[in-house]
């Protein structure tokens, strides 16, 4: 397969959480908001002189390059690992950006304040990561064989998650302190007994029926 059929068969996918286009690179701090995402959630890659649309516009300069090498190396901590291949059609040059998931979650952006943000991959956007993906992190780095332990608090949490709803609600109305019921909902999330949405802008919890 030529260059340019295979560029437009990845092109026909569209964006969706494991493909994104990027008409041109200006910021490095921007473009790190999707490497990181694409690293803490299942990897993907950018199409870098692909406008929205679909259509081959081309990478204008070796500045982009640079750019997206800082983006990876420089605004993500810890460094992402990162791919680059380049394509050739229609007088165009694309480059073909690949992102793998990460074994080092959470891989988090710098702003432009100096902040460090994780995001994750929803659909086709990047969005920031909850503390409860946080804490699921936390937990996967630091896994030594955990156990799920059915305490009081845990029987009290579930009790109050019995629908979906938004972090801050939960702990309302559980009781317990804010971290707490962060890594206590990771816990129950990581074995399989509570799950996470993404709807209207907000995560939201509740058991798996």
């Amino acid at each position: 397969m030529d260059d340019r059929r295979y560029l437009l068969s990845l092109i026909s996918e569209g964006e969706h959480q494991q493909q994104d286009f990027k008409y041109k690179v200006t910021d490095a701090r921007k473009l790190a908001r999707s490497v990181s995402a694409f690293a803490n959630t299942d990897g993907g890659r950018l199409l870098i002189g692909v406008r929205d649309d679909g259509h081959l516009s081309g990478v204008r300069s070796e500045e982009e390059i640079y750019m997206m090498h800082q983006a990876a190396y420089k605004f993500c901590t810890p460094e992402a690992s990162i791919k680059f291949e380049t394509y050739h059609a229609e007088g165009r040059t694309i480059v073909v950006t690949t992102v793998p998931p990460s074994t080092r979650k959470p891989v988090c952006a710098i702003d432009e304040e100096g902040r460090r943000r994780a995001y994750i991959r929803i659909a086709d956007e990047n969005i920031v990561a909850s503390p409860v993906h946080l804490a699921i992190w936390r937990e996967q780095q630091a896994d030594c064989g955990a156990m799920m332990t059915y305490t009081d608090d845990v029987r009290k949490l579930m009790d109050v998650i019995d629908e979906q709803q938004p972090l801050g609600k939960i702990v309302r109305r559980s009781g317990l302190p804010r971290r707490q019921v962060t890594t206590l909902l990771a816990r129950l999330i990581r074995f399989g007994v509570s799950r996470w949405q993404y709807v209207d802008g907000q995560f939201l919890f509740g058991l798996i029926v």
